[in-house]
């Protein structure tokens, strides 16, 4: 199985070494290994969780809840309920964030038709 640096992983993924050093650090990378000289030693399941959290942040969810769901995964399928049905809440909080997006971007588009239509009669004037 390939295995990647942490500066490989960071080229990849775009996210820094810092911050990859802190979500381990923080428990919300389940399983980074190392190599023989003690060194970050990432794989393709890294780069997956890797993924998988920066969805999560990227969507709102709090690091300590990406934690618990991670703490959750590590006690196996038991958890498989607790950990559906976060997703099942954040998915819910992410499509009620999308739905107020585009009721802005539809107050936005109001005001641009606006404006075009006063460029045109502007334009229209002798």
């Amino acid at each position: 199985m390939a295995t990647y640096t942490i500066k490989e992983v960071s080229e990849m993924t775009g996210i820094s070494n810092y911050t990859l050093r802190f979500y381990e650090k923080e428990g919300v990378l389940p399983s980074v290994k190392r190599d023989e000289s003690g060194k970050r030693a990432y794989d393709e399941e890294n780069i997956e969780w890797l993924h998988f959290v920066v969805a999560l942040r990227s969507t709102g969810m709090p690091l300590s809840e990406i934690k618990q769901y991670v703490n959750w995964y590590k006690e196996g399928d038991s958890s498989l309920p607790k950990r559906k049905q976060m997703m099942i809440d954040h998915k819910a909080k992410i499509e009620q964030k999308m739905r107020e997006l585009y009721k802005y971007l539809e107050q936005i588009n109001y005001k641009l038709a606006l404006y075009d239509a006063q460029e045109k009669t502007l334009n229209q004037l002798p």
